[in-house]
């Protein structure tokens, strides 16, 4: 029975999984743009990069490190086979009648800096919110999931703020320009993890009741390259 049990495929699971690709995908795009509001400068991946944190929090809440650690390098993998594919294509010369190979190359052109800093940033960050959230779970016994979840985010999403955008964008924005768009990505997807807190803790209990599951990391091995081990 408990064989059984191991070898069962969460549907759950597998839409998290899903989801997170996704959004790493697509906020690879969207970093491309930059956006102003007011003396704030932000670039569009904004938008939806902290639903990738929030998913992270969900799955290591739910299933644990060992789960997350396989999510995130699942992420990662689709992430370069998109970003490759991206890149193959823009090399290739289009069509003599197509005019929107300017525009492409805006897009795919900067995509290998982006995704070489992209991938740094999201392994770091995202292996640092798991192990934080993680550790604070077995530490508080499971109690203040709230509080959990947003110091993990404040901790992955700044050491991903601080690899990122001097890695991807340094030369391209100004450099007096980095340290406020550092903080301010922080700062929006922290508030972004807080609004949406109350969804977040409904989808992490109806998941537990779903799947019977509520994984504590006692005794296992946090090195992220153990990547079969779930």
């Amino acid at each position: 029975m408990e064989q059984e049990k191991s070898s069962k495929v969460s549907v759950l699971f597998m839409l998290f999984g899903t989801l997170f690709c996704v959004c790493l995908i697509t906020a690879n795009v969207l970093e491309t743009k930059q956006l102003s509001f007011g003396p704030v400068n932000l670039t569009a991946g904004v938008i939806v990069f902290p639903v990738s944190y929030i998913i992270n929090d969900v799955v290591c809440e739910v299933w644990g490190y060992q789960r997350t650690r396989m999510l995130i390098w699942m992420g990662f993998a689709m992430n370069f086979f998109f970003v490759l594919m991206g890149a193959i294509a823009d090399w290739i010369p289009g069509a003599d009648y197509w005019d929107g190979d300017a525009g492409f190359h805006v897009i795919f052109g900067l995509a290998p800096r982006i995704a070489l800093a992209s991938f740094i940033a999201f392994i770091l960050g995202s292996f640092t919110n798991a192990y934080v959230m993680s550790r604070m779970k077995l530490s508080s016994q499971g109690k203040n999931f709230s509080a959990r979840a947003v110091l993990s985010t404040v901790f992955g999403e700044s050491v991903d703020s601080i690899i990122f955008f001097p890695l991807a964008l340094g030369g391209v924005i100004p450099w007096e320009e980095m340290p406020s768009l550092m903080i301010s990505q922080v700062t929006l997807k922290t508030l972004y993890e807080i609004l949406v807190l109350p969804v977040t803790i409904r989808i992490v209990e109806f998941t537990k009741r779903h799947d019977h599951e509520d994984v504590f990391d006692r005794d296992i091995n946090y090195n992220i390259f153990n990547i079969l081990k779930i």
